[in-house]
């Protein structure tokens, strides 16, 4: 299929929400009733910046935003802050997009990793400043280390079985501009 067809594009659209929504409802799954010591991975987050530096067309910014908002909401964190964080986080993987395609993903990796690190820290900043319980440190490096651990295992399926790849120089987006 080609990767400049509309319908291609609408599809990877459709298919990140979705992708979106099976994260939050095994998130909302009632698997362990006590409380844990450490936190799993942010695989909404990991994905989203995977496929905001591979093919930002595939995540406009009006997507990201409701599914981060719609996680905000429905696992009770305070509305909004977490998903503008995030939002900007990947607007910016986006706006370095072209720079990272040439590199390896070594340097792929640790842009993201200062994202994430960056976001963790801003949102445990701004919680705190207007007084709202902060999680535990412990419980928010291990969420943010295991998300890093993870992201190379979400690359590879992004590349592997989900086929979004890193554009060449000469391809062309959906609007037939070049990359």
């Amino acid at each position: 299929m080609n990767d400049l067809s509309q319908t291609r594009l609408w599809a990877m659209r459709a298919a990140f929400v979705l992708l979106a929504l099976v994260i939050l409802f095994f998130q909302l799954l009632p698997m362990e009733t006590t409380p844990r010591r450490w936190a799993g991975p942010n695989l909404l987050l990991c994905f989203a910046c995977a496929w905001s530096l591979r093919r930002p067309e595939y995540v406009p910014a009006p997507a990201l935003a409701l599914a981060f908002l719609l996680t905000d909401l429905l696992l009770q964190r305070p509305p909004g802050l977490w998903a503008l964080l995030a939002l900007i986080g990947c607007e910016n993987l986006k706006s370095r997009g072209r720079s990272l395609r040439d590199g390896g993903f070594a340097a792929e990796w640790l842009t993201v990793g200062m994202v994430m690190v960056l976001i963790m820290a801003a949102n445990r900043l701004i919680l705190a400043l207007v007084l709202v319980p902060v999680p535990g440190l412990a419980l928010s490096l291990s969420e943010l280390g295991m998300s890093l651990l993870f992201y190379p295992l979400i690359v590879a399926v992004t590349h592997g079985i989900m086929r979004v790849r890193k554009t060449a120089p000469g391809d062309l987006d959906a609007l037939g501009q070049r990359v």
